[in-house]
């Protein structure tokens, strides 16, 4: 006795044969014989899942124009703000049609009875806003002047902060020239600052001279200022570089008794222009003087000097820098 089997097949042998499939080649044709009607080929049969699916894979979409404004509506006669509004989507009033027809042509146009001319002279004439502007900008007191200056400014206050004895050569020069009848800086410095303060630009000279026939220390206002006098006068006299359209100044130094055993020392500055016939006076800010120091003043001038009616042999700064080495 045998053991039935089951018999199973192939899963592929339940698939029917394969139809066949599509061609897309075309093949060539060969020409009729001479004298045999010509047979026009079948048109193509196009299914409606081909057209479908072309559709679908198609990636150029044909776009269609459609105008905000139909094509029937005469713009020729809407103001900006209708055409305006009619982009928008907002249906323009229909412009009132003049009892004549109007010309597409040129001549028949309607300008601007105002010329050009008087149109464009708020915008040409020299006192207009921009034109205005525009030259005062260039002019020679315009913003341009103006930020060049401030440019200028800063450049040499970094400088001179960076080292001051540039300032010297960056202000020197100009038209201003200036003689100081003394070569010590601590008189030349404050009068040079001082004049290119106010002028700018200006060449300050400091030249060696001397008080004759006044003490090395004035007493009191009228010795300091003959002592300023005399400066000017023996700079004048002895200095070839100094000639009658130079301004001199001069700084003298004096002590004052203005209260019972009070000092001060104070300055008179004087200012002779022989050309334009100025003579300017003026005293500076006075400095409290110690006791201690007058004293040894009057102990260093011995009773037969020449000039002791108009100060003291020796200076203040000689005295303060002997007690303080």
């Amino acid at each position: 006795m045998s053991d039935p089997k089951k018999k199973t097949g192939n899963i592929l042998s339940n698939v029917g044969p394969p139809s066949e499939l599509p061609s897309f080649i075309t093949a060539n044709v060969a020409a009729p014989p001479a004298g045999a009607e010509s047979v026009p080929p079948a048109a193509p049969m196009v299914t409606v899942d081909d057209t479908t699916k072309r559709e679908e894979t198609d990636p150029f979409i044909p776009t269609t124009f459609s105008p905000a404004i139909p094509a029937s509506k005469d713009t020729s006669q809407f103001t900006a703000e209708q055409a305006m509004a009619a982009a928008a989507g907002v249906r323009p009033a229909e412009p009132t049609l003049p009892d004549q027809p109007v010309g597409r042509d040129f001549a028949s146009m309607i300008l601007n009875p105002e010329p050009v001319a008087a149109a464009l002279s708020p915008i040409t004439q020299g006192g207009s806003a921009l034109f205005g502007w525009m030259k005062g900008a260039v002019s020679g007191s315009g913003i341009l002047q103006k930020v060049a200056e401030k440019a200028k400014n800063s450049v040499d206050t970094i400088v001179t902060t960076l080292d001051p004895q540039m300032k010297e050569y960056i202000n020197s020069g100009g038209d201003t020239e200036v003689i100081v009848a003394s070569d010590k800086d601590d008189k030349v410095r404050p009068i040079r600052e001082a004049f290119q303060t106010v002028f700018g630009k200006a060449t300050i000279i400091g030249l060696a001279a001397q008080a004759v026939g006044i003490a090395a220390q004035p007493v009191g206002f009228a010795a300091g200022l003959k002592g300023a006098e005399h400066r000017i006068n023996s700079i004048r006299a002895e200095n070839p570089r100094v000639d009658d359209h130079l301004p001199v100044v001069a700084v003298e130094n004096f002590v004052v008794e203005l209260f019972p055993d009070q000092w001060f020392e104070a300055g008179a500055i004087v200012l002779f222009d022989y050309a334009k016939n100025i003579l300017l006076k003026t005293v500076t800010q006075m400095t409290p003087i110690p006791l201690p120091v007058i004293a040894a003043l009057q102990a260093d001038t011995p009773e037969d000097y020449m000039l002791k009616d108009t100060g003291f042999a020796t200076t203040v700064g000689s005295v303060m820098a002997r007690n303080l080495n």
